[in-house]
């Protein structure tokens, strides 16, 4: 029996009627730069149904080069002004075509991006990194069922009077800790309530919000799909966030850190391998405390040995780093323990549940490479049977024998650019690409002065 479709999915036939009726006359066209934000261009409904869902559409290449302010970066390979940045083709994926419930009368659609001429899905995009590690999967006979947990603050200050005021002296919505506490929860409600409704209308199910351990801070999660959807899923729940946030005259961040003495911001994400109906982690092999196949033993090996090749994908920006501190929930070292969340992976569920989370990841994370750096390296621990190391019971942060997680941006992309098991993932152009990407953030920062070094040096060096 077919699953029928979520609330706010459209067929090209249901967005044909809504056009015709007027309920819908906006589709956004979108795929996601290499931080993970989308981009794209607002097409006339009626020109959509009628040209552009069969023949899709054009974008500059500059945008998978520029850099956060969205100036062409020199020293890439794939776009530059020599070859006089031309376009790239998008092509929806009609699979994602939605209604988006948070904007007037407007559905959305994600694209995957192709090279014009030889009609290739484009290589450094981040969907088609994910893409070709799900086709890997496939191959081996294997589904792939994720789930993201992101985490975020939410202000009482608009976007803009943030930007006026350089995000210094910014009301937090929550004014104590409010980790699953109910009362401060109720006073978020207005804003909660309605991402959750139009999520939920938006054909994104969402399962819980609650409060989390820093003043303003909050947690929203979303239904478990198979990997593909649940990325869509986790980049659409972003943006949607934001735009709600705007709209009512407030914002949100999804910083890593945003403040030196608080919380961080995190991304778990779950996974599990499928074979037809049945979960392939689940088996009869003692796995520490557990009860488990060897796929999972030795899938959840290979995640954990190549962290450190691929941690620019969990952590891809400065900031990232600034988490990984001892008992601030993020995790500090390599390990892995069963429901313990002093562990970078904690083994959660039984049964069909049975999944591996890790709690490395960023809320700042472009949730395409996270979870094809994921697959990838766990699928690598089956292809040559990874064993992972005994399992940690007890307080990782204070193990200092266990292997630490890379501590800078600087670390992780010098290992991420020497990694040979990176380059026969992802290819070298890959490899080259995102590489220069991580290091062209590396040099803004290190031209940047702080407030950190005038507080510090302006009166008394």
């Amino acid at each position: 029996m077919a699953t029928p479709p979520e609330q706010g999915m459209l067929s090209i036939d249901d967005l044909a009627r809504h056009v015709e009726e007027g309920a819908i006359d906006t589709i956004l066209v979108m795929f996601t730069d290499l931080y993970g934000r989308f981009m794209g261009k607002r097409f006339d409904a009626e020109y959509f149904v009628k040209d552009i869902a069969a023949h899709g559409t054009h974008a500059c290449n500059y945008l998978l080069t520029v850099d956060m302010e969205m100036e062409p970066v020199p020293g890439y390979r794939f776009a530059n002004w020599e070859r006089g940045y031309g376009d790239f083709h998008l092509v929806p994926d009609l699979s994602t075509l939605r209604v988006a419930s948070w904007l007037d009368r407007s559905a959305l659609v994600i694209c995957d991006v192709e090279d014009e001429t030889t009609q290739q899905l484009v290589a450094v995009a981040p969907r088609t990194l994910l893409r070709h590690q799900i086709e890997r999967a496939q191959s081996m006979g294997y589904t792939v069922m994720g789930a993201s947990e992101l985490e975020y603050f939410v202000f009482r200050d608009t976007y803009r009077d943030a930007y006026q005021k350089g995000y210094v002296g910014l009301e937090p919505a929550g004014y104590y800790i409010e980790d699953y506490h109910m009362l401060q929860g109720t006073r978020e409600e207005a804003y909660h309530g309605a991402v959750r409704r139009h999520l939920k209308a938006s054909g994104i199910p969402v399962e819980t919000s609650k409060g989390e351990w820093g003043a303003g801070q909050h947690e929203l999660n979303v239904r478990y799909a198979d990997i593909l959807t649940m990325a869509d899923r986790h980049a659409i729940y972003k943006q949607c966030l934001k735009e709600v946030a705007d709209q009512m005259e407030m914002s949100v961040t999804f910083m890593a850190k945003y403040a030196a003495d608080g919380a961080g911001s995190s991304c778990h994400i779950h996974l599990s391998l499928w074979r037809g109906n049945e979960n392939a982690f689940t088996g009869a092999t003692e796995v520490g405390p557990l009860h488990a196949s060897n796929e999972f033993r030795w899938f959840l090996g290979g995640w954990l040995q190549h962290l450190p090749d691929v941690m620019v994908f969990y952590a891809p920006t400065i900031n990232s780093y600034k988490r990984y501190q001892a008992g601030s929930w993020a995790p500090t070292r390599i390990a892995w323990s069963h429901d313990n969340r002093t562990a970078g992976f904690r083994v959660v569920g039984q049964g069909s549940g049975l999944r591996i989370e890790s709690r490395v990841p960023g809320a700042d994370c472009n949730p395409y490479l996270a979870y094809a750096a994921a697959l990838a390296s766990g699928l690598d621990g089956i292809v040559h049977e990874i064993e992972p190391p005994p399992i940690f019971d007890g307080d990782v942060y204070a193990a200092q024998h266990l292997p630490r997680v890379p501590g800078t941006l600087r670390e992780a992309t010098d290992r991420f650019a020497a990694s040979d098991f990176a380059r026969r993932t992802f290819g070298d152009e890959t490899v080259e690409h995102f590489t220069h990407f991580f290091r062209v953030e590396q040099a803004a920062f290190d031209r940047a002065v702080t407030d950190w070094e005038r507080r510090r040096y302006f009166e008394r060096i």
